[in-house]
């Protein structure tokens, strides 16, 4: 048997095993809407609510939400009645008045533009399409659905006019309004087939997800007067002043232009649940409910967003400079430094993973001019949105990368992704780690034997330190305590006013302050302990001891 013959054969396998799924499905789809009444599920469609809304009232699952046999299945339920009622038969509404045209597959562009689909496959398409288009390299996907909080109320007063008008038939006794389906799940449940299939991935709990975002100017407005209503409330009870008052409505007019903002969202759900929920309570004495949601004249507006939950790479930094800031220092429009270990690493990372953005996060800073060294500072650089998801090797490749950039400012040591338990390594021993230091120090006389003595005899000395002059302008005044863990001079050959200081510290003390004493703000000081003026001329870090990201 040739190849060709083979591959027809195959072909024509296929076809006829999507053909039995397709036929399976219709039955299945047939047997579930047999029970349907016809005389309710006809006086929905007149009242323009949609044939995959109906189900979810009815809780029809199986392939009825994903199906584009509208007809069939009306005639279905219907019986003889749909071939001598053809009006009833295409009497699915324009948008319907419970899911705003959702589940219809209809909805308005980012450019206000109408776009009415026939099924979900159709919608799949686009979303796939918007995937591959940005790029994204996927193993799984996730499928998150908003949708304006207005559905729950249409679909709670829809459910009430039901029950007023059949609450007596067997039928509806046997439903309950909390078994029902929500529009979210519909939704999930007719597009996560077909995306699976266009994707070519499973639809689970995954760090890339898709999120489509239905937003209605109704439903916007409602909000607003509910913020309103409720500020009104607010303002008759607490009494404000109309400076308080003007300033609150400012705020929440902010919160209302975000239309999926939880607060305003958090709002309108508990109004509509509150007032949904009485009617129930009511039954059939309510008179709240003898009118339907009103006529859905456009359908709500869709934003489908694609996006990865960030990825964090971890290691260890030395900087080599003393003209190097840790993050970017701009002062009106003025770079200071050189660079920054922010963007040498992070600008480093940020286009091998094809990210939209990258934040950089460090245990501690150093001073522009103070060297960083030793095994060198944690860090991470957490990097949003990433289009590629890196291995391994890929991993040491962006190592090597920044390790070999000519200028030679700063190394990477250790760098591995680490996933957002990064930050718990990051925090771990954070308020009680030591650093190490080495100074270059110049005292005003010739230093002495017994100089090296009193420094290294001091052990765990406690120090306050009130906010350096320095950085007053940006740091509260306060006095801290810190500890000094040990010291220890090394002499510098052929000078006797300079030498090293080798000391260990508690995270956060002011290295500079602590030598010169800053005006008497640090006490005690190496010059106050010394007899003397003390000066340090250069900083360098040898050391921070914390556990995390030492080794590969």
């Amino acid at each position: 048997m040739s190849n060709a013959q083979v591959s027809d054969g195959q072909e024509a396998s296929h076809v006829i095993s999507v053909d039995e799924e397709r036929d399976e499905e219709m039955k299945l789809l047939d047997d579930a809407v047999q029970s349907l009444p016809a005389d309710a599920v006809k006086d929905l469609l007149c009242n323009e609510v949609c044939m995959r809304c109906i189900f979810r009232l009815f809780e029809i699952l199986l392939p009825a939400y994903s199906s584009n046999s509208q007809r069939s299945v009306l005639r279905n339920i219907l019986g003889e009645s749909a071939e001598s009622d053809k009006s009833t038969v295409d009497v699915e509404p324009k948008f319907c008045r419970i899911c705003l045209g959702i589940l219809q597959f209809a909805h308005c562009d980012n450019k206000a533009m109408l776009v009415k689909m026939e099924n979900a496959k159709d919608l799949a398409v686009t979303i796939s399409d918007l995937v591959k288009k940005e790029g994204h390299q996927i193993d799984s996907f996730s499928l998150e659905v908003s949708i304006p909080p207005i559905i729950l109320e249409n679909e709670n007063m829809v459910w009430l006019y039901v029950k007023k008008k059949y609450g007596s038939e067997l039928w509806f006794q046997e439903k309950s309004i909390s078994e029902r389906i929500s529009v979210k799940d519909a939704l999930k449940f007719a597009l996560s087939d077909p995306l699976q299939t266009l994707l070519d991935v499973k639809c689970c709990q995954s760090s890339f997800r898709i999120r489509l975002t239905y937003t209605n100017a109704k439903a916007s407005k409602m909000v607003q007067s509910s913020v309103e209503k409720n500020e009104g409330c607010k303002r008759r009870k607490t009494g404000k002043s109309s400076t308080e008052n003007s300033l609150d409505t400012v705020k929440h007019e902010s919160v209302v232009d975000g239309v999926e903002s939880s607060v305003c969202a958090t709002i309108e759900a508990n109004a509509a649940s509150e007032r949904s929920s009485n009617g129930l309570q009511d039954g059939e004495s309510s008179n709240t409910y003898d009118f339907l949601p009103e006529k859905v004249n456009e359908p709500c507006c869709l934003e489908c967003l694609c996006s990865r939950t960030p990825i964090f790479f971890g290691g260890r930094y030395l900087k080599y400079s003393r003209n190097v800031s840790q993050t970017r220092w701009i002062i009106d429009e003025e770079r200071m430094g050189e660079a920054s270990i922010e963007e040498i690493i992070g600008g480093s990372i940020l286009p091998m993973c094809q990210g939209d953005n990258y934040k950089f996060h460090a245990a501690g800073r150093e001073d522009i001019d103070v060297r960083m060294l030793g095994s060198g500072r944690p860090f991470l650089v957490e990097v949003q949105n990433a289009r590629q998801v890196p291995s391994e090797l890929f991993v040491k490749e962006i190592e090597a990368k920044i390790n070999n950039l000519e200028n030679k400012l700063v190394k990477v040591k250790n760098l591995k992704t680490v996933g957002s338990q990064g930050w718990d390594l990051m925090r771990e021993g954070e308020a009680e780690k030591q650093k190490q230091y080495a100074a270059l120090v110049w005292i005003s006389r010739p230093l002495q034997d017994e100089d090296l003595q009193t420094l290294s005899s001091l052990k765990e000395m406690q120090i306050l330190q009130r906010t350096p002059i320095r950085v007053l302008h940006r740091r509260s005044p306060l006095e801290r305590g810190k500890i000094i863990h040990w010291m220890k001079i090394e002499k510098i050959a052929g000078s006797s006013q300079y030498f090293l200081l080798h000391l260990c510290t508690q995270a956060g003390t002011y290295i500079k302050e602590f030598v010169h004493g800053d005006l008497g703000r640090t006490t005690p000081s190496v010059g106050s302990i010394l007899g003397c003026r003390a000066e340090i001329l250069q900083l360098d870090v040898t050391e921070v001891k914390m556990d995390c990201f030492l080794t590969e």
